[in-house]
């Protein structure tokens, strides 16, 4: 009863903290976009693109994140926390498209330039809008990651990190718009050089995400000092000896893990459970009480 009453306070946790960040996307994708069509900035409608991708996975996380809350069933043996992950490779994979989109954008207002074309000048709402992006979802990601971190939510990490490129991104645009209205026409190339580096940034980011995410969906087993910490665990006990076979995996928050270990033979059925009882409560204790464990033992030869 304490593991499901704790999922519930997890998923309505996560859900509050999304729909904060969902708000303050919206507000700034409309701000955006006024700014950038009444301010003539093509940098600034581009960073409008970037709040709306946003919001959109705020509904991705809030739509999977509540599928992953939820017990397992017939079809579902090991519960519905692979959907959490999903959420995260999706996530990582829209902030690559944007980074990729960005750069692109970028990188032929740079060749423009070069072939002597003149870029626009940027108007000051476009600057005013981009100082309060960098404000707005500077906070908003600071709120997110430690509600992330609080409720050990991969996805809800990914969806702060996606608010902490946005205000990246707004940032480089900031300093490319400021540069094209303060220092004059042959400086307004400092608009697109800024979300070029802005970019790179957003790119290296969505790999940091997509990197475990996609480990996670092919099955990677738990890092080597989680599965050291369980052979530790397992040997210290004074009644088991040789662990081996062990198997293990992320189920989105939580993880599964299969083991065999070698017991008395003389032990009872009793007895062997009892210490395997012991053994999965310390376990339970390190990796979290949702955590799935298969315990197979046999005698000692």
């Amino acid at each position: 009863m304490t593991s499901i009453h704790d999922t519930q306070q997890r998923e309505r946790k996560i859900i509050r903290v999304t729909l904060v960040g969902s708000i303050a996307n919206g507000v700034l994708t409309l701000f955006k976009l006024f700014a950038g069509i009444v301010g003539g900035s093509a940098a600034m409608l581009a960073d409008a693109v970037h709040s709306l991708s946003d919001f959109l996975t705020d509904i991705v996380v809030m739509v999977c994140v509540r599928i992953a809350g939820r017990p397992k069933d017939k079809g579902h043996d090991f519960g519905h926390g692979k959907y959490e992950t999903l959420a995260t490779v999706f996530i990582g994979l829209l902030l690559l498209f944007v980074g990729f989109g960005i750069l692109w954008n970028g990188i032929s207002a740079i060749a423009a330039f070069l072939q002597g074309q003149t870029l626009s000048r940027p108007g000051g709402v476009a600057l005013y809008a981009a100082l309060v992006s960098i404000l707005m979802k500077e906070a908003v990601y600071r709120y997110t990651v430690i509600a992330a971190r609080r409720c050990n939510s991969l996805a809800v990490e990914a969806n702060a990190w996606h608010h902490r490129s946005d205000a990246l991104s707004s940032l480089g645009t900031a300093a490319g718009i400021g540069g094209a209205i303060l220092l004059g026409e042959e400086w307004r190339v400092l608009d697109p050089l800024a979300a070029v580096v802005v970019s790179v940034f957003i790119i290296k980011i969505s790999m940091e995400l997509l990197m475990p995410g996609i480990g996670e969906l092919l099955e990677r087993s738990l890092p080597e000092e989680d599965e050291t910490f369980i052979l530790d665990t397992i040997l210290k006990h004074p009644d088991v000896t040789d662990p081996h076979n062990l198997r293990t995996r992320r189920i989105g928050s939580y993880c599964a893990i299969d083991m065999h270990i070698r017991m008395d033979k003389d032990f009872t059925i009793g007895q062997a459970h009892r210490v395997t009882l012991e053994i999965e409560r310390k376990l339970r204790d390190r990796f979290g009480p949702l955590t799935i464990i298969n315990t197979h033992v046999e005698p000692v030869k």
